[in-house]
């Protein structure tokens, strides 16, 4: 899943949230070439739900950056630091391996359990979802998800939708929109096919946005949960 809606604080525009040295080698790539290579970045929360990097001045080939994706932050605890726009760059790695969407928060923990609870989902009152074998993704901050197998959703009201999003912890999902009573809900939800190797006990199974649909564990409703994605 992508990082929450809301972009932070430009940098400089307030003291971020947390700041805090990470002991890997990030690189930034762009053209085709490494444009930021450090030793030395700075985890930095300008949200609270997720860090971004801060980097060396000294590190980054400015001359290579388009100008627009450089921030240089005023805040005395980032000084001598720039930010790359994430976006603006084709690929980031730690160490080796290629990171996605974000850095991955040294706070934030995947377990993924199984379960023999017995899981409902309702969209507009039509019942889209019955299993008792879920698995259950725990992620630190976020809702628990209840992922399920294929054959305990009604396929015949999930229509496959265009939208990829991308998680730094579980890899590439897509999406089916839910048609149910006389509209078409988009985006309910998603499936990592191929998912990184610490989730691969969720991949092919489905899970759907419990901030949207009503959730039934063991026959009793579930409130719907306040997070970054409601």
């Amino acid at each position: 899943m992508t990082a929450p809606p809301g972009g932070g604080a430009a940098p400089g525009g307030g003291a971020p949230h947390r700041v805090e040295r990470s002991a890997k080698r990030v690189r930034a790539m762009l053209g085709g070439r490494v444009v930021a290579d450090t030793l030395h970045p700075r985890l930095v929360w300008e949200l609270p739900y997720y860090p971004t990097y801060y980097l060396p001045a000294a590190d980054v080939r400015t001359d290579l950056v388009p100008a627009g994706a450089v921030q240089v932050p005023t805040a005395e605890q980032l000084r001598g630091l720039v930010r790359l726009d994430w976006d603006a760059m084709e690929a980031w790695f730690e160490e080796d391996e290629q990171v996605f969407t974000h850095p991955r928060s040294p706070y934030t923990r995947v377990d993924i359990l199984d379960s023999s609870r017995h899981v409902q989902v309702e969209v507009s009152g039509v019942t889209v979802a019955d299993s008792t074998r879920p698995r259950v993704l725990f992620e630190t901050g976020l809702p628990p998800r209840f992922y399920l197998p294929k054959l305990d959703l009604r396929l015949d009201l999930l229509e496959p939708s265009d939208k990829v999003t991308h998680c730094p912890y579980k890899g590439q999902a897509r999406y089916w929109s839910v048609r149910a009573g006389a509209a078409v809900h988009p985006d309910l939800a998603w499936s990592y096919p191929t998912p990184l190797p610490e989730s691969q006990r969720i991949a092919g199974l489905v899970t759907f946005y419990d901030e949207k649909v009503d959730v039934y564990l063991d026959g009793v409703r579930q409130d719907r949960p306040d997070s970054p994605f409601s």
